[in-house]
């Protein structure tokens, strides 16, 4: 799969724009606050129907203008596919909303500084990472996952509610059933996604780094194979302590992801460049199973994901990049090892300028 011609209307610094590019490396080249970042996040935004920076909906359009229009086109297999997204306030003037059907087989894969949060924040930021390479392939996964956080609020807001003990027991159990069978799906499926990034990530790393050994550990409160009579009997032994403190113990909201360096947790040992080094690679390895999954290439994003890399591992990454299908890589510097064939675009003001080939052939 890959982007063919896009059109941009008062997104973000981008009042009126149009491009084609490359179906294979396209590099975004540019000083900051030029709009590199926003051009790969109105990508993402046409291909999936969201901001991967997590952006709210109202903060997407020009500045005082009512509305942002991304059109495009998505090629795979000699099909064309036209999606067009639209981003407005409803007419009641409350929400902001991103409109426009989605397709079910186009996938985006960002990387940006936001995922380096997988070592520097909580087990949160890594839990969403699983959770969104797993619905990259499994779209119930993420149905399942909205089920079980609304289970999960109602049984902490029972616990919250000061309820005598023994009738506790008794309203609680519908929500442990439900709790129970969602919280087995999810671990199952993390689990399993888990399992695959590790495959790839052992095998991607050292080939960018050229040396490592990777470990992904899922930590989890439940035993792998864990039985659904063995999860309701953990629920039950720690009511008591659930009680006191208004919230649910046991389940796969509280589990985390170790990831591993050479035997040493990446998190407390791995220099800054080693954990960056490492995230791309987790992006990088989610290419081919969600590939496998949904029939076609996913597209990636590429935010600024060769800085701080020494120039080895620059020309390592962007060879394995060049291979990968359709690739957005943006950067603000104005070299890069020239290992690859490439299209160069400046990013200037909200503009996008194809560079000549005399200039390309200079900046790369």
């Amino acid at each position: 799969m890959h982007i063919g011609t896009v059109e941009f209307s008062t997104f973000r610094n981008y009042r009126s724009f149009s491009f084609t590019p490359t179906p294979t490396l396209n590099i975004l080249t540019g000083l900051n606050a030029q709009g590199k970042t926003n051009l790969l996040e109105g990508l993402g935004l046409l291909v999936v129907g969201r901001s991967f920076r997590g952006a709210r909906a109202a903060e997407l359009p020009t500045w005082g203008c009512p509305a942002a229009t991304i059109a495009g086109e998505l090629h795979r297999a000699g099909s064309v596919r036209g999606l067009r997204r639209v981003v407005s306030q409803r007419d009641d003037g409350s929400a902001w909303t991103v409109s426009g059907d989605g397709c079910d087989w186009a996938r985006a894969i960002p990387f940006g500084w936001q995922d380096l949060a997988l070592f520097t924040g909580g087990p949160q930021v890594r839990r969403n990472f699983i959770d969104g390479f797993t619905g990259k392939m499994h779209p119930a996964h993420l149905a399942a996952l909205g089920r079980y956080r609304q289970v999960l609020g109602r049984r902490n807001h029972l616990l919250q509610r000061g309820v005598d003990r023994g009738a506790l027991r008794t309203l609680l159990q519908p929500w442990d059933e439900q709790l129970v069978e969602l919280g087995l799906e999810l671990g199952r499926r993390r689990r399993d996604a888990v399992r695959t990034l590790e495959r790839e990530a052992a095998r991607l790393y050292p080939e960018l780094a050229g040396q490592g050994e990777v470990r992904l550990v899922y930590r989890s409160s439940l035993d792998d194979g864990i039985s659904a009579d063995a999860f309701r009997a953990l629920l039950g032994a720690r009511v008591g302590e659930e009680l006191r403190r208004g919230q649910t113990l046991v389940g796969p909201h509280r589990d985390d992801l170790a990831i591993e360096l050479d035997g040493s947790d990446l998190r407390v040992y791995g220099s800054r460049g080693q954990q960056r080094l490492m995230t791309l690679a987790l992006r990088l390895a989610e290419v081919g199973p969600v590939a496998e999954a949904v029939g076609s290439t996913p597209v990636l994003l590429l935010d600024d994901a060769l800085s701080e890399l020494d120039p080895v591992v620059q020309a390592r990454a962007l060879q394995h990049v060049g291979r990968a299908g359709q690739v957005f890589l943006s950067t603000a510097e104005p070299s890069l090892p020239d290992v690859c064939a490439a299209d160069w675009w400046e990013v200037k003001g909200g503009w996008v300028t194809e560079m000549s080939a005399s200039v390309a052939g200079g900046a790369a």
